[in-house]
C-alpha cells in the first residue's frame, strides 16, 4: 500500500468513527451521529477539521491495536451565520467518547486558537468520562481544558451542549462556560452517578432524577436551555450565537430593523393591574417593547421570579433583566439573585447593553433564605450591576421597595437612564406596612376609612415616582406606551458610552 492509499484509509477510518452499527445505535436512541451534529451546527461546506489523524498512545489494558484516527473527538472550525466559530465534538461510538491525553490536546488546540483569533467555542459533549486506561493522563487532560475555559471566560463566548452522558470531572468544563444546553431524554450530568450514591449514601435515584435536563434547568440551575432533540439543540445554539459578539473587543451583530423605532403601544398603559397585589406577566411587557416581539429567554425554568434573556432594540442586541410579578410576586431570593448576577456579568463582559424592568417588593423573607445566605447571594446581583460599565437602562413598572430597589439597576449603581411608569411605587416598604409605623397614633382607633386615607397619603408623600424624580433618582416619568421609543433613543445616546472601574487585578465578588 502506497502512502496515498494509507492516507485515504486513515481518513476513511476517522470519518467512520466507531462503525455503522454503533452509529445506528445512536440513531435508535434518538441521537445524531457526531459528524451529523457538526455539519448541522455549521454553515454548509464551511467545516475545516483539525487533527483528524491523531491517535491515542495508550498501549495498556488491551487497547493496543484499537487505534482509531481522531481518537473519538472531532475538532476544527467553520462558520455560523457567516461568522467564524471553533467546535469540538465527542464521538460516543469510539471508546464511549472517553477523554484521553491526545483528544484533550485536540480540544486545547482549538481553544488556544479561538483565544488568539477572538472567536467563540462550541463544545458538543457526549462522553462516558475519563479514559480509565490512561489514568492520570486523562485527568490531566481535563485540567488542561478547565484552565483554558477559565482563561477564555469573558474573552470569547463559550457554549456547551450536553447531548448524551456527562459525568464526573467532565461536568466542570460546561459549568465554567457561558451557556449550557441539554437535550430531553438523552442527556444527563452529575458528579457522582446513581450506583455510587446508592452504595455510599443509600439513596435510590434515577439518572433522569439526579442529573436530567429538567433537574438541571429547573432545580440546580446548571442548565440554561432544554432542547427537544439534537437538531432542536443545534438550532437553538445557532439562534443564541446571533445575539453574541465574536469576542470582548467587538459589539454584537446588528440587524436591519423593520419594527418602527417610534412605535407606541397603548396596550402597555393597562398592563399593570390597578390593585398593587395583583400579578401580571412581565414577559408581555418585554415582548411589546422589543423588536418584533422576539425575546430569547435564558434560564426559563430556573428561579422564575426573575426573567433574563436576549432581544433586539432597533436591531441591536440587548440583555433583558426583569422581575416577574407572576411568580413569588417578583421577590428576589437566593436563586434569582445568582441567576440575575451571572447574566448581568455576561452582558457586561461582551458589550451588550442591559435593560432592566423592575417590579420588586423586596427580598423573600424566611429562615430558609437567611440561613441559605440571601445576604451574600443578594450582594452578587448588587455587585454585578455596580460593576457593569455597558449602557444600563432601568424602567420601574410598579414596585421598587427597600434594598431591592437599590439592587435592581438603581441610579446609585451607575445606571445611565432610569425611567418610571406612573404606576411606580418607590419606597422603603409597601404602604400597607409602612402606615402602621408612620401613622401609628392616627390608626390607633382602628377606623378603616382613616387607614385608607393614610395609605393614600403615604403613597403620595413617600412612594410616588415624582418624589424620586425630584431628587434626580428617576430621569423621567413616562407613559407606558412610550417605553419602546424612549429606550431606543436612550440606547442611541449611549452608543459611545465609556465607563471605567478603578485599576485592580480583579474585584472580590461575594461568591
Amino acid at each position: 500500500m502506497n502512502r496515498l492509499d494509507e492516507l485515504r484509509r486513515r481518513h476513511a477510518a476517522a470519518e467512520d468513527g466507531g462503525g455503522s452499527q454503533r452509529r445506528d445505535r445512536q440513531h435508535r436512541e434518538g441521537k445524531l451521529a457526531v459528524r451529523e451534529r457538526v455539519e448541522l451546527l455549521l454553515d454548509e461546506g464551511t467545516f475545516e477539521e483539525m487533527d483528524k489523524l491523531v491517535q491515542h498512545r495508550c498501549r495498556d489494558f488491551g487497547m493496543d491495536g484499537q487505534t482509531i484516527p481522531g481518537d473519538g473527538f472531532i475538532t476544527g472550525y467553520g462558520r455560523i451565520n457567516g461568522r467564524l466559530t471553533y467546535v469540538f465534538a465527542q464521538d460516543f461510538t469510539v471508546f464511549g467518547g472517553s477523554l484521553s491525553e491526545t483528544n484533550a490536546r485536540k480540544i486545547c488546540k482549538v481553544m488556544d486558537l479561538a483565544l488568539k483569533v477572538g472567536a467563540p467555542v462550541v463544545g458538543l459533549n457526549d462522553s462516558g468520562g475519563a479514559r480509565i486506561q490512561e489514568g492520570v493522563l486523562s485527568l490531566g487532560g481535563y485540567a488542561d481544558i478547565f484552565l483554558r475555559n477559565t482563561l477564555s471566560s469573558g474573552v470569547v463566548p463559550q457554549i456547551s451542549a450536553i447531548m448524551g452522558p456527562c459525568a464526573g470531572g467532565a461536568v466542570y468544563s460546561p459549568a465554567i462556560t457561558d451557556f449550557t444546553f441539554m437535550v430531553a431524554n438523552t442527556s444527563y450530568m452529575f458528579v457522582t452517578g446513581p450506583d455510587v450514591l446508592k452504595t455510599v449514601t443509600h439513596e435510590e435515584v434515577t439518572k433522569e432524577e439526579l442529573g436530567g435536563p429538567m433537574t438541571h434547568n429547573a432545580t440546580s440551575g446548571v442548565g440554561h436551555f432544554i432542547a427537544a432533540d439534537d437538531a432542536d439543540c443545534i438550532r437553538m445554539i445557532r439562534e443564541l450565537m446571533g445575539f453574541l459578539p465574536q469576542n470582548n473587543r467587538e459589539d454584537a451583530p446588528r440587524r436591519a430593523c423593520t419594527d418602527p423605532v417610534d412605535r407606541a403601544d397603548p396596550e402597555l398603559d393597562s398592563v399593570v393591574p390597578a390593585e398593587s397585589n395583583q400579578p401580571y406577566d412581565i414577559k408581555d411587557v418585554i415582548r411589546r417593547v422589543v423588536d418584533d416581539a422576539d425575546f430569547f429567554e435564558v434560564h426559563e425554568h430556573f428561579a422564575r421570579n426573575i426573567v433574563v434573556g436576549f432581544a433586539r432594540m432597533d436591531g441591536r442586541p440587548v440583555g433583558i433583566v426583569a422581575n416577574q410579578p407572576a411568580f413569588l410576586a417578583g421577590c428576589l431570593d437566593i436563586d434569582s439573585s445568582v441567576k440575575g448576577a451571572r447574566f448581568v456579568r455576561f452582558c457586561d463582559a461582551f458589550n451588550i447593553p442591559i435593560i432592566t424592568f423592575e417590579d420588586v417588593p423586596g427580598f423573600l423573607p424566611g429562615t430558609a433564605q437567611e440561613f441559605g445566605g440571601i445576604i451574600r447571594h443578594g450582594a452578587k446581583l448588587l455587585y454585578a450591576y455596580a460593576e457593569a460599565t455597558v449602557p444600563k437602562i432601568t424602567v420601574i413598572t410598579r414596585k421598587a421597595y427597600g434594598g431591592a430597589y437599590c439592587v435592581m439597576g438603581s441610579k446609585h449603581l451607575r445606571t445611565d437612564i432610569n425611567l418610571a411608569w406612573p404606576t411606580a411605587e418607590i419606597a422603603v416598604m409597601g404602604a400597607e406596612g409602612a402606615v402602621n409605623i408612620v401613622y401609628r397614633r392616627e390608626l390607633a382607633g382602628g377606623d378603616p376609612a382613616v387607614r385608607a386615607e393614610k395609605v393614600a397619603e403615604f403613597n403620595e408623600r413617600f412612594a410616588s415616582p415624582f418624589v424620586a424624580a425630584e431628587h434626580g433618582f428617576i430621569d423621567d416619568v413616562i407613559e407606558p406606551r412610550e417605553t419602546r421609543p424612549r429606550l431606543i433613543n436612550a440606547l442611541r445616546m449611549l452608543e459611545t458610552k465609556v465607563d471605567t472601574t478603578p485599576k485592580r487585578k480583579h474585584g472580590n465578588i461575594p461568591l
